[in-house]
């Protein structure tokens, strides 16, 4: 739906108007569209303190409250690793972790409850087993607790960054070193709220670290190593340095490639992922081939 906003509204909050314009919504639900990108001002997003000014148009996608749990769904899995306490999953891309905005099924945790029944409820009910997460359009192996002792054991692993993640990424552009480490701290942009930044001096502590697998004409490979986990990282800090991730136009990628054919998705895929089983100590590494689609892309450079 589209608004306008009237004279007489002019100087109120976003979440004000949108309240006082929709009272069949709840303020919270609100806020929740406006956090998630779904309400737009003059064509972009906009966060809940903005003024409204006079002839602002506000477009709205109301989404659907999402469930009270998940539900399992029949949905195809490939399991890399399980056991007792722990399942690792080859996520393909496209697909969410768990139900948000506008995304209610089809998600990795339906999956995993159809697959395997209980998991750990430390998470919540509409998270159940997720220690850890991967971006919509990110490929790769996926963590899951299937029991709450091991979810506090992993999630102490992931907190203590004792676990050690890589990823396989192609960038824009050609790294001038072969080895590298980006340090710099990760917040909200002020401005576009559905974006992180690595510009501005506050924000979380992150690191990555890449090192240079393969040279093409436009582009390059790299393995990415990161000791932290913060919304976006890697997509975030390799755009930092002006290298962003083919495919991820949010970042600054260019949204097409002379001579390639569409990707549809990011190349970035959680390729390695090692650690220490809840129960016995004994470490293990779980790898993800790089995903198909991928390969394939990649191909086509040669």
């Amino acid at each position: 739906m589209i608004l306008r906003v009237e004279p007489q509204d002019a100087g109120r909050r976003l979440d004000h108007l949108l309240q006082r314009r929709l009272p069949e919504f709840s303020r919270s639900r609100i806020q929740d569209w406006i956090k998630h990108g779904l309400v737009l001002v003059k064509g972009s997003p906009a966060r809940s303190a903005y003024l409204v000014r006079a002839g602002d148009a506000i477009q709205v996608e109301p989404a659907a409250p999402l469930p009270l749990a998940a539900c399992p769904e029949a949905i195809p899995l490939v399991v890399l690793y399980e056991d007792r306490d722990v399942v690792a999953i080859d996520k393909p891309a496209g697909m969410a972790i768990h139900a948000g905005a506008g995304i209610h099924s089809g998600t990795l945790v339906n999956a995993l409850l159809h697959r395997f029944g209980e998991l750990s409820g430390a998470g919540g009910e509409l998270r159940p087993g997720i220690v850890h997460r991967l971006d919509r359009f990110t490929s790769g192996v996926v963590l899951v607790a299937r029991n709450d002792a091991a979810h506090r054991n992993l999630a102490a692993q992931f907190s203590g960054r004792r676990i050690e993640k890589v990823y396989l990424a192609m960038v824009h552009g050609s790294l001038q070193q072969e080895t590298g480490r980006i340090e710099r701290p990760i917040a909200r942009d002020p401005v576009h709220r559905t974006r992180m930044t690595a510009r501005l001096a506050a924000g979380r502590a992150a690191w990555s670290e890449y090192r240079v697998l393969r040279r093409f004409e436009r582009l390059t490979l790299l393995e990415v190593r990161i000791g932290t986990g913060r919304t976006h990282q890697i997509r975030v800090h390799l755009s930092s340095i002006g290298h962003p991730v083919v495919g991820d136009t949010l970042y600054g990628a260019p949204a097409k490639i002379e001579g390639c054919p569409p990707l549809g998705r990011y190349f970035l895929h959680a390729h390695r992922i090692r650690f220490h089983q809840p129960s016995t100590g004994e470490e293990i590494a779980v790898v993800s081939p790089l995903a198909s689609e991928l390969e394939e892309w990649m191909k086509g450079l040669e």
